[in-house]
């Protein structure tokens, strides 16, 4: 763990900021949405959880199939796409929520978590082929669990500060886009190593 910090202190800050767009939205869609939706939009738990049900379902394919898409197009490249996909569908999702329409408040659940998907699929490839080999566990815990404390963690107390501050879900859609626009940097400046050797110890 020492030597991976000293040795790939970089490749750990940018795996932890790579995720911020992953990991900050999700615990928004995942637990704020009861907040936002029973205090604000008066409806019912069941209705947000059966959205949420099926919202995972819908996970068991897209995870699977970013993945299969970042093993042929690039991990960076899908995860990008994903990333950007966040910060834009942030300002949808809470619209659709806004109508008060059940139906588009179901599809605008479902539809959270797809840009979540594209980024979450490829994520530990991405993530894992920064490190040389015999850091590699090491560097992509330590990042990875770096962005439960920066990013998921905090993410719906800053959600509840956002909606009592200001009273609007838009705002909250301006802290994801801020989420999305650390990830682009951070995985923008991270290597592409898909589909090669990464076997070998590197410096």
């Amino acid at each position: 763990m020492l030597e991976v910090i000293k040795r790939q202190p970089s490749q750990i800050i940018l795996s932890a900021f790579a995720r911020m767009a992953e990991q900050a939205p999700a615990y928004i869609y995942l637990a704020f949405v009861f907040t936002y939706g029973t205090q604000v939009l008066h409806t019912s738990r069941d209705f947000l959880l059966t959205a949420l049900i099926a919202a995972g379902l819908v996970s068991f394919v897209t995870i699977p199939l970013a993945g299969h898409l970042s093993d042929r197009f690039g991990r960076k490249r899908i995860y990008l796409i994903g990333s950007v996909a966040t910060g834009i569908f942030g300002f949808i999702y809470f619209a659709m929520l806004n109508t008060m329409v059940s139906a588009w408040m179901f599809l605008g659940i479902i539809l959270s978590f797809v840009p979540h998907d594209l980024m979450y699929g490829p994520q530990a490839a991405l993530i894992a082929e920064c490190f040389t080999p015999r850091l590699r566990y090491s560097g992509c815990s330590i990042g990875y669990q770096l962005a439960s404390v920066i990013a998921g963690g905090p993410a719906p107390l800053i959600a509840t500060a956002l909606l009592a501050a200001t009273g609007s879900g838009y705002a909250i859609a301006v802290y994801i886009l801020f989420c999305a626009v650390v990830s682009i940097i951070a995985t923008a400046l991270m290597p592409d190593l898909t589909n090669r050797d990464i076997s070998e110890e590197h410096a």
